[in-house]
């Protein structure tokens, strides 16, 4: 409701939201987002899209570790896709899909 509220009181969307927005005003040339719409709504996740998108268009790095193959498909340009610990593949461009990541994530 306003400026002064405590941010344990917010939704989980606002909360993650804050976090992003203190590490934004940072100089840092690179960000690491580890799984960074979990538990949070649909119109919170496509906010924290944005905020990537952003990013990267100012011209800082971003690297998204997620479980989600959808928001990985959605925001990345590069796929790197590990399997008990090792790079299984790795899909660039119009090569990234569900179904790539799929394959890749769970082949024997």
């Amino acid at each position: 409701p306003g400026i002064e509220q405590e941010v344990r009181r917010l939704s989980g969307g606002n909360q993650q939201k804050v976090v992003l927005a203190k590490w934004l005003t940072r100089d840092a040339r690179v960000l690491i987002f580890d799984e960074p719409t979990q538990g949070v709504d649909v119109h919170a996740k496509a906010e924290i899209f944005a905020l990537i998108r952003e990013t990267v268009a100012a011209g800082r790095g971003a690297i998204v570790i997620s479980s989600d193959f959808a928001e990985l498909v959605s925001l990345a340009h590069r796929v790197i896709v590990l399997r008990e610990g090792a790079v299984a593949g790795h899909l660039v461009g119009d090569e990234i899909g569900e179904a790539a990541i799929v394959r890749l994530a769970y082949a024997a």
